[in-house]
């Protein structure tokens, strides 16, 4: 078998270890005497919202934002594609319908949540005073920063009038149930999709903490609203029902699995890698470089400081591309990084692969690596080699799935 052909069999066993409809069925809890009314947010928000559909007994109706192309048909739940990563009026519509179906509910229905990652972006609802363009302003410029993800929700959620439990909130008395497929480091369900049914740790100082760590420059709107004690997420709510129904360490695992029925030695370095996108890969080639024959897996969520550039490319396509020139053309070594959603950024690739001759190639195309990674356009990159890896939507996400596999040679073909 060749490596890259077992890389990318790899990350589709990944894949399917966290599909929704393996695993949302077993996790769905029990119809209620009354109605049943979905609220689905996220990438993979359509595949959930069907997934149960397929499965349940009884009434059922509601709705599913997901992102642009990422929607599937189902029966009895609306889909509706909104912006992502940045917030767009879909989604602030969609969001005060979601308000609107849970002031409606009593004691005998259940509010069933399907929670995914983009959720923050894909149902948006401003905080009163507060308008969709300074949300959209103050998220461009943490992506742009290299925010962890976790830190541009904590902002989210205290500029919003869904996100850090509110929705919830509005559902009350109904009971309520919550599934979470987790793209966070650590798997915080109140971090997924800015915790829109979960009571929020996180405080409005924190959030002003985050934006001058980051050298933000804010609306006055925005200044205003985080210096008003009145505007703080909801701290305790009533007990609820959260489940996470899939998680990294599952992708992971699955792949980990794979690989060791092949006889493969292998290694996973963690499912919550966080930081700068090169400086990971820096490290991992430390550990590649003079390693034995191996695999090693590790999943999270790497960020990518753009600055002032116009960029091209997603933080696993410039993890790569500097894996690549950290590597210099080591003869034993083969990679791929892709995000389980199937979209690296904003591009239509989930990834790249990468190989011994990977460098080679480029000089021979005119391609300068450095220049590029320095550029931020790994995506162009990896275009010109014919080395991105697309799948389309995988109306799932777990975040970034990695995998090196360092081989005992420089052949191409494993001794599978």
């Amino acid at each position: 078998m060749e490596a890259r052909e077992f890389l990318l069999d790899l990350f589709h066993a990944a894949l399917a270890a966290v599909e929704p409809a393996r695993v949302v069925p077993r996790h769905l809890p029990k119809p209620p005497r009354g109605r049943t009314v979905v609220v689905a947010a996220g990438k993979a928000a359509a595949s959930m919202a069907q997934s149960v559909e397929e499965v349940w007994n009884g009434p059922l109706s509601g709705l599913a934002v997901t992102r642009y192309g990422h929607g599937v048909k189902c029966e009895r739940i609306e889909v509706i594609e909104a912006g992502h990563p940045y917030p767009d009026d879909v989604g602030r519509v969609t969001a005060g319908r979601a308000l609107e179906l849970m002031a409606g509910l009593g004691a005998d229905d259940l509010a069933l949540f399907l929670i995914s990652g983009g959720g923050s972006s894909l149902l948006v609802r401003p905080a009163f005073g507060l308008s969709l363009a300074d949300k959209q302003l103050v998220t461009r410029e943490l992506l742009a920063s290299g925010a962890t993800i976790s830190e541009i929700n904590r902002v989210r959620k205290h500029l919003s009038a869904i996100k850090g439990g509110r929705l919830a909130e509005a559902a009350l008395p109904a009971r309520i149930a919550t599934l979470v497929i987790s793209d966070v480091p650590g798997d915080d369900p109140a971090t997924v999709a800015s915790g829109p049914t979960l009571a929020d740790p996180t405080t409005l100082a924190d959030a002003r903490e985050v934006l001058e760590a980051h050298s933000s420059s804010p609306p006055n709107s925005v200044t205003r609203h985080l210096a008003d004690s009145t505007n703080e997420t909801p701290k305790t709510l009533p007990a609820t029902d959260v489940r996470i129904v899939a998680r990294a360490a599952d992708a992971l695992n699955a792949a980990a699995t794979h690989a060791r029925n092949l006889g493969i030695e292998t290694t996973i370095l963690g499912d919550d890698l966080e930081g700068e996108a090169r400086n990971l890969a820096a490290d991992h080639a430390k550990l590649s470089n003079n390693g034995a024959p191996s695999l090693l897996l590790s999943g999270g969520e790497t960020t990518v400081s753009v600055g002032s550039a116009i960029g091209r490319g997603g933080p696993n396509s410039e993890y790569l591309l500097a894996l690549a020139l950290a590597l210099d053309g080591n003869q034993r070594i083969h990679a791929i990084a892709c995000d389980t959603d199937g979209i690296d950024g904003t591009e239509e690739n989930a990834g790249a692969i990468i190989g011994p001759d990977t460098l080679v190639r480029a000089r021979t195309l005119g391609l300068d690596a450095q220049a590029m990674l320095d550029a931020h356009v790994a995506y162009d990159f990896f275009s010109a080699l014919g080395d991105l890896v697309i799948t389309g939507p995988t109306r799932t996400n777990v975040n970034d799935f990695r995998a090196i596999l360092i081989s005992s040679g420089a052949s191409q073909l494993l001794d599978l």
